[in-house]
């Protein structure tokens, strides 16, 4: 971005608010927010997102940028009395990134930033104890050496363990300031000879080199897997965060912790976080060392402890959500160094979201927005039989819910590898950091024998919906000799282990799973009441009344038999959008649509036509009967042909081989010779959907009076079936015109052979560019549209699903080329055009045009929000994804009433 003189890209805390976040990060603007509300927040100052855009565009940060960080910087010089870089009383300061959605671990913070030889002896004065000083400095070099000059943090972290096994001792608390002395010529050795220069004892050179290393870490590699993992657009930047540093590092009554308004797991209200004396906060969130749980605090330091509670009321109120809270005590002062609104469980999103409600906090529409389409998903996974017989291997903090079951890999290499070769892993470390990251996207769970609820495995897991246990302490993790012991027995890389991240165990084998209590609540096996499970049940049953009470967008089910269809309706489905008639002739039947193909005579044809027919009416009895009252949508035989023969390679052979022998089969030299004459290049762009009904007289025909007769009976039997008939793949009108007026003529013939009244419409499926464009003149011919966006994605990017998924998205995932997989999420600029076009020129030529989707787009959240948008009926998806587009749906609608008033 171009940058403009008059910017301004320095904000003090005190000019900032929450409402800033796109120009502030999300931690400037909540540290602003704190500072306005009174609470005890370090001074200091942020530079903006804008600043950010402009370093990553042109490489270098704006020109004005340094003399406004002067400008601040003296500004808190004058107001803390002492400034950085000085040798007898020095101002140190923190440079924290802070972009506008929270991502944990993913970008760079370094602490401490003003010591140096020289003011190492100033701070030890200042403070009156020489450990804390020179254990400042040794972070400082560590996190500097590590963060922005690039060099491997295990280096730092060898030297440690050394210095610590050299006195004997397993924490750094223990190593006293001699020892701290000689680890601080052991980390400058390190950065000189790994960096290639010296550790710089310049004060501002170390600030401004450290704000440039956050700009950078916006493109680590790790924050764009994260990014694409959460759907953040990599154009925001991230701020940077100046603030003056409080010290939890200096002795007993100080210590640093994080703390949740509200349990994140459960939803619970309650005392919940971490706490860690003499420490400072990289030391929480990395788990080095396993802290105590928050309300331990009170025992600790009760004064610091009521405090906390009263602003985390004050919090909670004020930004009517769970708060995540970043904390420090310097010998008995509280200091809050961060707030958010915290990552959470799916289950502790829909308890909280029902919680708030009930204290008058939020309304139900507030409500509907705190809790997603992707939550309810994973409240629908399966859950560990508690009845099974299980052997037990330990017990950790249950830090994100599910049911995991995997191969124990022990590191983030190994969790790719095994995960693209199909393999289900679950990664153990002793603590996972954010290099881990791609194995933990890869990964059905993930374990750890350090940390709590507030380190980086389980903050990132909860953000992913990824099972996950830490501080399982029980386990002794050697990540080196690639195994895990407890007690006598030993887990090598490769054994299975299931963990359950509802109440942390940890168990050996394979554990077998049950289905959720959301799923039995939706198929009708379950009731509110008053255990954990029954709660969560009542929580998901108010907001998904609501949602169904003010979405506009209906829900039906993609559903081929009765069974299918059941289910779906039990699952709240207000119908059926694709019933494909291809799946009633696998089986038995296939013969019956060879001796169909094989037909040489008009004779052949009728007589393989007619055996199908009834076949096919007693499908749909069964389906009318199952959807009785609501409209169910056929489609017409769609796939190629070819899909009903056998394997041309293996039909081959066959005749080969019998020729050999003198012995072949004339009905397989019959299917030879069909297979040969249907065989395609590229058979998803050939013989298909309409083209079938247009070249094979009758097929159309036999499917449609079985349509027609199914409903007459259904009919006759005083039910009431509302059939609509689709007539896939047409890219012309002409096409539709002359399958309409065959199936138009069969119907009036079952209307008079039965006496009954049918009122069937007809339509087609859009899924060709074509089609697309030229939806008004179709739209005379059809009575609605559906749309085909699985086919429509193929057909508008040029790639087959089945192929390029395999071959070239990974690298395109990776590359930033797709934010997310067009077959999940619906290509809004192109596939999307497309839809919002045909709508607008359909409803033009039809204003009753009636308009849904039956692609897979159907069940996904962001998709619907966007069928929403653009003014279709319906959205249809797989049975279990019914819910899932209710809730969304109901979202969208909440939403779009929300922007209204604005």
């Amino acid at each position: 971005m171009s940058e403009n003189k008059d910017q301004k890209f320095v904000y003090d805390f005190t000019e900032g608010n929450r409402d800033l976040k796109d120009l502030l990060g999300g931690k400037g603007a909540n540290l602003a927010e704190m500072t306005n509300l009174g609470l005890p927040v370090p001074p200091g100052f942020t530079i903006t997102t804008e600043a950010c855009k402009v370093y990553l565009e042109s490489g270098s940060a704006p020109a004005a940028l340094r003399d406004e960080v002067s400008a601040h910087l003296a500004a808190l010089e004058a107001k803390m009395g002492k400034k950085l870089g000085q040798s007898d009383d020095p101002l140190l300061v923190s440079v924290r990134s802070g972009a506008k959605f929270s991502m944990p671990g993913m970008m760079d913070t370094v602490l401490n930033i003003g010591l140096s030889d020289e003011s190492v002896a100033g701070l030890a004065s200042q403070a009156g104890d020489e450990r804390f000083a020179w254990d400042s400095y040794r972070r400082l070099i560590q996190m500097f050496g590590k963060t922005v000059l690039g060099v491997e943090g295990e280096l730092f972290e060898d030297a440690l363990d050394e210095a610590k096994a050299a006195k004997k001792v397993t924490v750094d608390t223990d190593l006293d300031a001699a020892d701290l002395k000689k680890l601080v010529k052991v980390f400058k050795k390190i950065v000189a000879k790994e960096a290639g220069r010296e550790f710089p004892q310049d004060a501002r050179e170390q600030m401004d080199l450290a704000v440039e290393a956050v700009f950078n870490s916006w493109n680590t590699d790790r924050a764009k897997l994260y990014r694409r993992q959460e759907r953040i657009p990599s154009d925001l930047g991230t701020a940077v965060n100046v603030c003056s540093m409080v010290f939890g590092n200096l002795g007993p009554d100080s210590g640093t912790g994080v703390a949740f308004t509200r349990d994140p797991a459960s939803g619970h209200a309650g005392v919940y976080g971490d706490y860690l004396q003499n420490a400072q906060g990289e030391d929480v969130v990395a788990g080095i060392r396993n802290t105590v749980p928050l309300a331990d605090l009170e025992s600790i330091d009760k004064a610091s402890y009521d405090q906390l509670m009263t602003i985390m009321t004050t919090l909670e109120t004020h930004y009517k959500d769970l708060c995540d809270i970043e904390f420090t005590i310097e010998r008995g002062q509280l200091w809050m160094l961060q707030t958010r609104v915290g990552k959470r469980t799916a289950g502790a999103a829909f308890r909280i979201a029902t919680q708030l409600v009930d204290q008058g906090l939020i309304d139900e529409a507030e409500a509907l927005q705190r809790v997603s389409g992707h939550q309810l998903a994973q409240l629908m996974f399966p859950r560990f039989d508690e009845g099974a017989n299980t052997t037990l291997l330990g017990r950790g903090i249950a830090a994100s819910p599910g049911a995991a079951v995997g191969k124990a890999v022990f590191d983030s290499y190994t969790a790719v590898k095994w995960s693209r070769s199909g393999e289900k892993v679950i990664l153990i470390r002793r603590e996972t950091n954010p290099d881990d990251l791609d194995g933990m996207i890869a990964s059905e769970g993930i374990l750890t024998s350090r940390g709590g609820k507030t380190s980086h495995a389980a903050v990132v897991a909860r953000g992913m919906g990824k099972t996950c246990v830490c501080g399982a302490e029980e386990l002794d993790v050697d990540t080196k000799r690639r195994r895990m012991t407890v007690g006598d027995t030993v887990i090598e890389e490769g054994d299975v282990v299931s963990i359950d991240g509802s109440n942390g165990k940890v168990y050996l084998g394979e554990v077998p799973v049950v289905p959720s209590p959301v799923v039995e609540y939706f198929e009708g096996r379950m009731h509110a009441g008053a255990d954990d499970a029954d709660e969560l049940v009542a929580a998901v049953h108010r907001i998904m009344a609501y949602a169904d009470r003010v979405r506009r967008l209906r829900v039906r089910a993609n559903a081929d038999n009765a069974e299918d269809a059941l289910r779906a309706r039990r699952f709240g489905a207000q119908g059926i959008g694709l019933c494909r008639t291809e799946h009633m002739f696998l089986g038995e039947r296939r013969e019956m649509v060879e001796r169909l193909i094989l037909a040489d005579t008009d004779g052949e044809r009728d007589e393989a036509l007619s055996a199908l027919l009834p076949l096919q009416k007693k499908d749909f009895i069964e389906l009318f009967e199952a959807m009785d009252g609501l409209p169910v949508t056929v489609r017409l035989l769609d796939p190629p042909l070819h899909e009903f023969l056998p394997d041309i390679t293996e039909l081959s052979v066959r005749v080969a081989l019998a020729e050999s022998r003198k012995d072949a089969n004339e009905n397989d030299l019959r299917l030879l010779q069909a297979v040969h004459k249907l065989h395609e290049q590229n058979p998803m762009l050939g013989l298909r959907g309409v083209r079938l009904g247009l070249v094979i007289p009758g097929l159309f025909a036999m499917q449609v009076r079985a349509i027609a007769e199914a409903a007459a009976e259904r009919k006759n039997a005083k039910g009431d079936p509302r059939v609509e008939i689709m007539i896939p793949l047409v890219g012309t009108v002409q096409e539709l015109e002359i399958v309409r007026e065959e199936a138009d003529g069969v119907i009036a013939e079952v209307e008079a052979a039965t006496g009954t009244t049918l009122k069937l419409s007809i339509g087609t499926m859009i899924e060709l560019p074509r089609a697309a464009l030229t939806a008004a003149q179709i739209a005379e011919a059809a009575q609605f549209f559906s749309f085909g966006t699985n086919d429509l994605t193929q057909t508008v990017w040029g790639f087959s699903r089945d192929d390029v998924e395999a071959s070239f998205f990974t690298a395109y995932l990776e590359k930033g080329i797709f934010g997310v997989s067009p077959f999940e999420t619906i290509d809004k600029d192109g596939v999307g055009s497309l839809v919002r076009h045909a709508v607008k020129q359909g409803r033009a030529t039809r204003p009753d045009l009636k308009l849904g989707v039956c692609g897979e787009h159907g069940g996904d959240p962001e998709s619907v929000h966007f069928f929403h948008e653009v003014g279709l009926d319906y959205v249809s998806c797989s049975p279990f994804r019914i819910p899932v587009a209710r809730l969304e749906a109901g979202r969208a609608a909440a939403e779009a009433k929300g922007s209204d008033s604005r």
